[in-house]
């Protein structure tokens, strides 16, 4: 095995996260390129000098970015730190990308636009984020293009796969421990299955190795609008709960980070981009379920 050419060499921060792990899955069916998973443990992008040794040390083509900070509601009250690993440690990874050539690819998030749009939000839509993770993560993608302009930035929204803490399994959990719940009707968004995004990222490297070029940012999540009441309807069909679900409005659910009421994203331009479809929300949700059960 040592003696194996590989075509390109991709490095995977924040491995131990949803999306992380699920590139992992993919890098199984891909052995043409050779994948460096790392968790916060064995590479923290938040210490400047290991990463500048990481870098020294290995011959990278590649930096996949799903390191950050996501605990949206701690995040208002340990705001440096959200800022630290979000937004500073960004900057500092986009500079050792830059000096030692290596294409970065950025994982954001929808929470970065402006709260007010009653239509899918395109690339060049307002910012504005309404919690400090939004801006903590704003703040990451200006310090990645700032220190190198070639960086890649993908915005998602509602990601949710079998790993790690997300709504999906928040919701097979309260259905199994409750009669009956209250969900949040009045946010609307696109659900985003990891594996899909992993998809769509190893396309962008794939065609990239193609000689293709891709940078700025670009919106993914599934296709389709729903909110979290409809979406935590949806799990309980598939999983076939006799769990009640009640629709209660925003304001009845108190959390310490405020939410964005609308972030629909318009993913045209991926599409366009790479030349791909993405499946609907309902159609992934169903597979990420598929893969609960079997588990």
């Amino acid at each position: 095995m040592s003696d194996q050419k590989f075509s390109a060499t991709i490095l995977i921060t924040g491995a131990n996260g949803q999306l992380g792990k699920e590139i992992k899955i993919l890098s199984k069916k891909i052995p043409v390129y050779q994948f460096l998973f790392t968790s916060k443990e064995e590479l923290s992008i938040d210490n400047t000098e290991s990463v500048k040794l990481f870098f020294e040390k290995h011959h990278i083509d590649y930096c996949v970015n799903c390191a950050a900070y996501t605990a949206v509601d701690k995040a208002e009250s340990e705001k440096e730190k959200a800022f630290l690993i979000n937004a500073d440690a960004v900057g500092s990874l986009a500079k050792n990308c830059n000096e030692n050539k290596v294409k970065l690819i950025h994982i954001s998030t929808d929470y970065v636009y402006d709260d007010s749009s009653e239509i899918p939000l395109k690339e060049d839509a307002a910012v504005g984020p309404v919690n400090v993770y939004g801006l903590s993560k704003l703040k990451g993608e200006q310090l990645a293009l700032e220190q190198n302009p070639t960086t890649l930035i993908i915005r998602t929204s509602w990601v949710y796969s079998s790993f790690g803490n997300n709504f999906v399994k928040t919701m097979l959990r309260l259905f199994k421990e409750k009669d009956e719940i209250n969900v949040v009707n009045d946010q609307l968004g696109s659900p985003t299955y990891a594996a899909d995004l992993a998809d769509a990222i190893i396309e962008f490297i794939r065609q990239m190795e193609n000689g293709k070029t891709f940078s700025g940012i670009v919106n993914y999540s599934n296709e389709g609008v729903t909110t979290w009441y409809q979406f935590a309807e949806e799990i309980k069909e598939l999983f076939h709960s006799t769990c009640k679900i009640s629709p209660i409005p925003t304001s009845a659910y108190k959390t310490p980070a405020k939410r964005p009421l609308y972030s629909v994203l318009d993913t045209s331009k991926i599409r366009k981009l790479l030349e791909i479809s993405i499946p609907s929300w309902k159609e992934s949700l169903k597979t990420c379920i598929e893969v609960l059960k079997a588990s």
